[in-house]
């Protein structure tokens, strides 16, 4: 049973008298500055970015002075952004490939992270905060500028503070003498009027979304059944039987993998609950098309098909056999998949046979039909080459990096940066990565792989 206005009232009161009592005992609340204590090691980094947006490690106060930690701090906070930042020295309790990831997760608060560890510097963030294209490329440029650490993370903090998304975390402290006084009056009386009141703003825009991605996952049911009628007549129409005279044990495994395949999307989409869920059963799909095109092939003694992306205009249409010059309307030219079909009648100057899906505006190409169908599109587009393929459209423009379009955070999606997710967070934003070496700080930074 969910706490009423009543009972959540009870414990906010009982917070507030302590805010008050805190207000009138402390005539000073430090904004941060470097942490002086000889408590050292991971944990101690943490706690001290709870309290505030910068953290230096005794054994790093050369880099980074008392004085010049309480500015960048100021910096921050005066952004409200959940921006943090740790220097550290290159110790064995600080390694490289795990630093981040594991001082997100002792954190637990959803933002950019911000490391200098000895004379090397890296970050990362949450992808709702900030997404990975765009903290990698700040790395970058951060790197190519180079300068001492204070100089590096200034530069840092001055874009970071411009790009991240959400809010300052309540557990930093602010300001100083009357105005944190205030602030914590202020405070008291805010959470006990508006507790309730923001729980039941939390669920209302939790059931908001659980409504919107319902109705996604429903328009998303209707296309991938579809593709799941058409796959089903295309394994009706091979007329297949494993016992038929010549057919052999290559050919029963392509066509046990076709049947697999197409059993496998239909236990997906019934099982599915959320739109992201549908990337899985288009990829079983594909699956299956190249299984039946192989078996096809098998029996007719001609050439086995190369396993390509399928028909971009429609997927429907099997496994691409060349690569096609393409425009959208208004759009400029990229190359794209196509079936044999569809290459012809573009080398005839026709339109392809393009894949159509009900919007409010009637029906349109997949590709114009909205982010909705992102997750459709991935299953059958995936391995980073769906951005490109899409750019200049609808869906294309709503796609921020190679694996927008299957995005499954495994935090709840209502967390926004500052908010306090403890652990639940996406372990990919958070892994490893080029840090950059010495003093020249990795030049442009690192492209490839997942560094960022």
């Amino acid at each position: 049973m969910s706490a009423t206005p009543r009972a959540l009232a009870r414990p906010l009161a009982a917070l507030a008298i302590a805010l008050f009592a805190l207000a009138g005992a402390a005539s000073y609340a430090p904004a941060a500055h470097a942490d002086t204590s000889t408590d050292t090691g991971l944990k101690a980094v943490a706690d001290g970015l709870k309290k505030s947006p910068v953290y230096v490690d005794p054994r790093a106060s050369s880099q980074l002075s008392d004085a010049d930690a309480k500015d960048l701090a100021k910096k921050i906070e005066d952004a409200g952004k959940p921006v943090f930042v740790a220097v550290l020295p290159n110790a064995p309790e600080f390694p490289q490939q795990t630093v981040l990831k594991n001082l997100r997760t002792l954190v637990g608060i959803s933002g950019v992270y911000a490391v200098h560890l000895g004379d090397k510097f890296n970050a990362d963030a949450d992808s709702k905060v900030m997404s990975r294209n765009s903290v990698r490329n700040l790395v970058g440029a951060v790197r190519a500028e180079g300068g001492d650490a204070k100089t590096v993370v200034n530069n840092f903090v001055d874009q970071a503070d411009k790009q991240a998304k959400g809010h300052a975390p309540d557990s930093w402290g602010g300001g100083s003498g009357d105005a944190a006084t205030t602030g914590l009056l202020v405070i008291g009386g805010v959470v006990v009027a508006g507790g309730a009141g923001g729980y039941a703003l939390y669920r209302r825009n939790k059931k908001r979304r659980e409504e919107r991605e319902r109705a996604e996952l429903q328009a998303l049911r209707v296309v991938v059944d579809e593709d799941i009628t058409a796959f089903g007549e295309e394994l009706d129409r091979l007329d297949f039987k494993p016992s038929e005279p010549g057919a052999t044990d290559e050919m029963r495994h392509d066509y046990e993998q076709a049947l697999d395949a197409y059993e496998e999307a239909k236990t997906r989409i019934a099982a599915a609950t959320r739109p992201q869920e549908v990337t899985g059963v288009t990829d079983s799909l594909d699956k299956g098309r190249f299984a039946l095109a192989t078996l096809a092939a098998r029996r007719t003694g001609a050439p086995l098909p190369e396993r390509r992306m399928p028909c971009f205009f429609d997927p429907r249409h099997g496994p691409s056999v060349q690569d096609v010059a393409w425009a959208p309307p208004g759009g400029a030219m990229r190359t794209v998949p196509a079936c044999a079909a569809d290459a012809a009648r573009l080398a005839d100057g026709q339109e392809p046979m393009s894949r159509t899906v009900q919007t409010e505006a009637g029906p349109q190409p997949y590709w114009n039909a909205g982010p909705a169908y992102g997750p459709w599109a991935g299953g059958y587009f995936g391995g980073g080459m769906l951005p490109g393929l899409l750019a200049g459209t609808l869906l294309g423009s709503m796609l921020s990096g190679p694996s927008a379009w299957a995005a499954e955070p495994s935090y709840d999606p209502g967390v926004d940066g500052g908010d306090y997710s403890g652990s639940d967070f996406n372990p990919n934003d958070f892994g490893g990565g080029d840090w950059g070496g010495g003093g020249d700080f990795g030049g442009g930074g690192d492209f490839g792989g997942g560094d960022w």
